[in-house]
C-alpha cells in the first residue's frame, strides 16, 4: 500500500514549515520507506503500518495547533512491494522510449 498524505495546521499563522518538519520527523522515525515533496508525503506498508505513522504524524500536529487538515490518498494494492520507486521507473520508461 502506498498513502500520499498531508496535514497542515490551522490556526498558527501562514509559515507552517516548523510544523510540518514535526510531522515529517514522525515518517522518517517510522523506518517506512518513503518520499517527501512539496505537497505531500508518500509511505509504503502496510494498512496498520501506514495508518499508525499518519495517526502519529497528526498527532504531533495536534500537540502545538489548535486545528489540523488532513488529505489522504490510498493505493491499495496487494502483492506489491516497492511501489514508490517502480511507479515512478514505469512513467520514466515511458517516456524515454
Amino acid at each position: 500500500m502506498i498513502v500520499a498524505f498531508s496535514v497542515t495546521p490551522i490556526g498558527v499563522g501562514e509559515d507552517v514549515g516548523e510544523y510540518v518538519a514535526d510531522a515529517v520527523r514522525v515518517v522518517r522515525e517510522s523506518g517506512l520507506p518513503h518520499r517527501t515533496d512539496a505537497m505531500f508525503t508518500s509511505l509504503e506498508g502496510d494498512w496498520d503500518e501506514c495508518m499508525e505513522v499518519v495517526r502519529k504524524a497528526v498527532a504531533a500536529l495536534e500537540e502545538r495547533a489548535p486545528r489540523v487538515s488532513l488529505v489522504l490518498k490510498a493505493d491499495i494494492r496487494q502483492g506489491v512491494t516497492d511501489g514508490l520507486t517502480s511507479k515512478v521507473e514505469s512513467v520514466e520508461r515511458h517516456l524515454s522510449g
